[in-house]
């Protein structure tokens, strides 16, 4: 058997959940483990609670891969004798490494919410939000042939040229670049006074905004003129297929008593249930779904006129409020079993790129509510 490394795997899933999609207050990635050392099996699961470690260790797994971070906000001690901290130095003891894959796993294409609107039947449109594209400038700089070369790896080393898996990116063509030097100036090429006209190159290269600084110095740096002929445009944020939640289509119409009743039977089951608000007679065709908590879209969904929204975590005054103003129907079930189905998705993905590996989707429920009780 072909031996895996933990850096494999963690490639594997950073390639499908990028960090950057991650939201700037979350964290995500390796929590703890060797990226060195041998992985053969891999369990996945939504919380790393105890029960979870604990059948990691039983089964053997090298690897524990979560969504919802064990470590989410800052902390001053993993002492064993901290809940956190026991089941970090459990993992450790045990060579099991801990992975995590929270908001870069929820706009990620596939993602949280397209697991979701998979078991839910749905034909996915377009994510709920749009996670738009980053912003980057293109400049173009004029320069003699000559120097050219040397023009572009310094503005390489200053940040340019990146775009996506590649670097070093750059386009060049030849043209002719006409100027007049003033009294005062200092041409490197041509006499004061007198129009010059020269053969040059112009090349072109993206970078970030943040490097405007560092790319204008470097340019300054390295071209033979003394006012260089420069332009800067910065591209706009364009929308990705990338994003948080998921709109989608329903193959037939229909009532939302009916719908309601498909969204129970396709996820697991909970002591919080699946609960709908709304007319139970209400044409449902259109379908927004937001894996975990998602009432901040609930202004998103009323705009983009679905007929019903499917998420967790909903609170009575907010949901009140947007059926009052006319809003879709709203389904409401319980956080963990709307991410649940995440894990299988993220386990195919692992398979399909290390098939050496063994994985395991754990079957534990880590929903915290454990009672229900309703009336009919």
């Amino acid at each position: 058997m072909t031996q895996v490394r933990l850096g494999e795997l963690i490639g594997v899933l950073d390639g499908a959940y990028p960090p950057r999609l991650a939201e700037k207050w979350d964290s995500v990635g390796l929590v703890c483990g060797d990226p060195g050392e041998t992985v053969t099996r891999v369990l996945f699961a939504v919380d790393a609670t105890a029960a979870v470690v604990d059948e990691a260790i039983d089964w053997g797994a090298q690897a524990l891969v979560v969504h919802h971070p064990l470590l989410l906000r800052g902390v001053d001690t993993v002492a064993a004798d901290t809940p956190k901290g026991a089941l970090l130095h459990r993992l450790i003891r045990n060579g099991c490494a801990l992975f995590t894959a929270h908001t870069n796993a929820d706009s990620a294409d596939p993602g949280v919410s397209d697991a979701l609107a998979q078991a839910l039947g749905l034909r996915v449109t377009g994510p709920l939000e749009s996670k738009s594209a980053a912003a980057v400038d293109l400049w173009s700089v004029n320069v003699p042939p000559a120097d050219a070369d040397a023009v572009l790896a310094a503005l390489f080393a200053a940040g340019a040229g990146a775009s996506g898996d590649y670097r070093e990116c750059g386009w060049r063509m030849p043209g002719v670049e006409q100027f007049r030097p003033l009294p005062g100036a200092e041409p490197a090429i041509g006499t004061i006074g007198a129009l010059e006209r020269v053969s040059e190159e112009r090349i072109e290269v993206v970078a970030p905004p943040s490097a405007r600084a560092a790319m204008l110095a470097a340019l300054r740096s390295a071209h033979p003129f003394e006012e260089p002929a420069y332009h800067v445009t910065e591209r706009a944020s364009l929308p990705t297929g990338l994003g948080l939640g998921r709109v989608g289509e329903l193959p037939e119409p229909e009532t939302l008593r009916r719908f309601t009743a498909r969204v129970r039977a396709a996820l697991p089951a909970t002591a919080w249930g699946v609960r709908a608000a709304g007319d139970p007679d209400r044409r449902i065709a259109s379908v927004a779904v937001c894996g975990g908590a998602g009432d901040s879209f609930l202004g998103t969904v009323s705009r983009l006129g679905v007929d019903a929204y499917v998420t967790a975590d909903l609170r009575h005054h907010p949901a009140d409020e947007h059926l009052r103003a006319g809003g879709p129907a709203l389904i409401d079930a319980a956080h963990w079993a709307t991410e649940y189905p995440w894990c299988a998705q993220a386990a195919g993905v692992v398979k399909a790129a290390l098939p050496g590996l063994e994985t395991r989707v754990s079957a534990l429920r880590t929903d915290p509510w454990t009672v229900g009780a309703a009336d009919d």
